[in-house]
């Protein structure tokens, strides 16, 4: 699977402040598979697309109607 070149990935951090929950809240969750973020793992790190935080963050809009 390979990545458009303007894809933005975030690392865990960064990830955790665009979607405005704590580092170790989207770290459990990554454990647990709560959510499905669709994380990246580039040899230790963890990434995140811009795009699958874009979704889940729609999806979390739209399921508080």
């Amino acid at each position: 699977m390979s990545l458009p070149a303007h894809e933005p990935l975030l690392n865990r951090k960064e990830a955790a402040r665009y979607i405005n929950y704590s580092y170790g809240t989207l770290a459990v969750w990554d454990c647990t598979k709560r959510y499905d973020l669709k994380p990246i793992k580039i040899g230790r790190t963890v990434r995140y697309r811009k795009s699958a935080l874009d979704a889940f963050l729609e999806e979390r809009r739209l399921s508080a109607f």
